[in-house]
């Protein structure tokens, strides 16, 4: 949205999923390559940088960009110019930066795993973006989108939502924000058989219960003790995601939101194999 009505819509618009990058080819992929700058680089590469000249790049999951490649990003940033690899001549580029996080990024820069220098220089114009429980009036809108996309995917034609089932939508505290909602409807257009998706279309645990229930009922399970209650929760949480995607740490990244590494530093930390 922010590209599309922007003076440089007629650009183009190339996002980058920081987190997907392998480390190895991440310099290759964000400033380009010459032809022999490393092995199996048998023609001259563009990079995204070049890319986006004249539209928008989108920098997806930044904070998981390594620290040395955060110093080269911050002089191109600067200097506005890329040079390529194995290559010995500057490049212009011009291109407005967007970025996006699900991590907190001043917390990273104190433990020393993001640059201090690089957080000033893009965290410009700043835009924190409210959980899906603060926003219910977002709920129906949304819901009716991925009810359209998802019907054209299946080859359904469902018209929307009973009263029942849009309101068990719109009551649910959705823990994890639109990607949940988004797959809950998937699953809804997958097995309705109705015109309308019906509220027994729905993931059980979303109609089931009330918010406030469901919220008693998990507080009084947990540790008094606050660290404590967050690793109870940390570990049944993936320890079910796990379980549902049989092991697999790209679904479980995939289904929660959080990037490949995020997940395996946290499985780490719990002592959770997802062989197990």
């Amino acid at each position: 949205a922010l590209h599309r009505m922007s003076p440089r819509r007629e650009g183009p618009f190339v996002a980058v999923n920081c987190a997907a990058l392998p480390s190895e080819i991440i310099e290759a992929e964000l400033f380009g390559a010459e032809k022999g700058a490393y092995t199996g680089a048998t023609e001259r590469r563009v990079g995204r940088f070049e890319i986006a000249s004249t539209g928008t790049l989108f920098l997806d999951e930044i904070g998981e960009l390594p620290l040395d490649v955060q110093v080269k990003l911050l002089r191109s940033l600067q200097e506005r110019t890329i040079t390529r690899l194995g290559g010995s001549h500057p490049i212009a580029v011009d291109f407005r930066l967007v970025c996006a996080t699900n991590v907190d990024l001043e917390k990273a820069v104190q433990e020393g795993l993001f640059r201090q220098d690089f957080y000033y220089r893009v965290n410009v114009f700043r835009l924190s973006l409210q959980p899906l429980r603060n926003r219910r009036e977002d709920i129906k809108s949304l819901a009716l989108h991925f009810l359209r996309s998802s019907s054209i995917r299946f080859g359904r034609k469902l018209k929307g939502f009973s009263e029942e089932a849009l309101k068990a939508l719109t009551d649910y505290p959705w823990p994890g924000n639109i990607r949940e909602l988004k797959n809950a409807i998937e699953r809804a257009v997958v097995v309705e058989r109705q015109e309308e998706v019906q509220a027994s279309s729905l993931p059980v645990f979303i109609g089931d219960k009330s918010p406030g229930s469901i919220k008693d009922e998990f507080l009084s399970s947990l540790p008094r003790e606050y660290e404590a209650a967050r690793e109870y929760f940390e570990r049944a949480f993936l320890e079910r995601s796990l379980g549902a995607n049989k092991g697999n740490v790209t679904a479980v990244a995939r289904e929660t939101g959080m990037t490949r590494p995020a997940v395996y530093r946290r499985l780490q930390k719990l002592g959770i194999s997802p062989k197990d």
